[in-house]
């Protein structure tokens, strides 16, 4: 088995890099895994993380070895590094949680156990469900409307003092909301299509998106499903509302939207979704696991089981005791 770490310095508001690297080389010590099956590497631009994943795959794949790759920044760095592992049976990606949001890891776990590198050395790998979509790869979430618009804006707060994940969300959202909201865009969900005048949608994996928006509260990332998630357009009174019961999940319970929510939301499980504006007014943009852009359409098309990723010992524990009791 091979092991490699791939740290992302310009990811989150500061350089993890030069404290990280000696942790992650005791770490490994401490488990066992020899000099020469470990390799710590530090990202020199973007996309590079996804070329180093597809370099190590392909000599696993070459050589019959396994390799076990972690990503040290945010959702897009791990999602590069996913891409780039695609297809390789002998390839398994984590994620160590040093960028701005850092979504994927909250269907799993908690940031906690995510970043105790012990548990990450000593826990497991597990099959998942992706997206393929038009803005690539997605483990999580691909969304559109008002909330890819905030996440487009997000990385002009990031790097303000104390301005975290969900702070360069909230400021993110704030401005858009002085802007034109809403768009009617037509949908077609498994053959099913409905024009919708709508404030946003999310065609949902995992669990979260925006830095911590329970979107998809009961989103299964292996159960062959996407959870899809479209809100009407609302005065922007009602926007704060809404906002309150989407961040926090109160929207969906058991399996249907909660009677507070049948107002506002629309609910739809999927396997393949796209979606066009229908307003006349240009491209909607869109967002998938870090990659934002204006979008003249967007289709999400679901891939069982595509992904193989590493969990930290005690989400490992709890993924595959919730798998047996399926």
């Amino acid at each position: 088995m091979r092991y490699l770490f791939l740290l992302n310095p310009t990811a989150g508001k500061r350089d993890c890099t030069a404290e990280l690297a000696p942790a992650i080389q005791a770490a490994a010590q401490r488990a066992g895994i020899p000099p020469e099956k470990r390799k710590v590497v530090v990202t020199q631009y973007a996309g590079h993380a996804r070329e180093l994943a597809a370099e190590a795959a392909h000599t696993a794949q070459a050589d019959g070895e396994p390799v076990r790759i972690w990503t040290a920044g945010g959702d897009g760095t791990f999602n590069e590094a996913l891409t780039g592992a695609q297809g390789c049976s002998l390839a398994a990606v984590g994620c160590l949680p040093f960028g701005s949001g850092n979504d994927f890891l909250r269907t799993y776990g908690t940031r906690e156990e995510f970043n105790d590198l012990d548990a990450q050395l000593a826990g497991g790998e597990v099959d998942i469900d992706l997206m393929q979509t038009d803005l690539g790869l997605s483990a999580t979430i691909c969304a559109a409307g008002l909330d890819a618009q905030v996440a487009y804006g997000i990385p002009q707060f990031r790097r303000i003092p104390f301005c975290g994940g969900e702070m360069a969300y909230a400021l993110s959202i704030v401005k858009q909301l002085c802007g034109h909201i809403g768009r009617n865009v037509t949908f077609t969900i498994d053959g099913e299509e409905l024009t919708v005048d709508c404030l946003m949608c999310a065609v949902c994996n995992g669990r979260t998106y925006g830095g911590g928006f329970y979107a998809a509260p009961e989103a299964q990332p292996d159960d062959g499903w996407l959870d899809v998630f479209i809100i009407r357009r609302v005065s922007r009174l009602t926007i704060a509302r809404l906002l309150g019961m989407y961040k926090s999940g109160r929207h969906f319970r058991n399996g249907e939207l909660t009677e507070q929510a049948k107002p506002y939301f629309i609910y739809r499980r999927a396997k393949c979704v796209s979606l066009r504006p229908a307003d006349g007014r240009g491209p909607i943009v869109a967002t998938a696991d870090g990659e934002c852009a204006p979008c003249d359409a967007i289709t999400a098309q679901l891939k069982p089981l595509a992904g193989r990723v590493l969990l930290p010992k005690p989400a490992y524990e709890r993924f595959m005791a919730q798998r047996a009791n399926v």
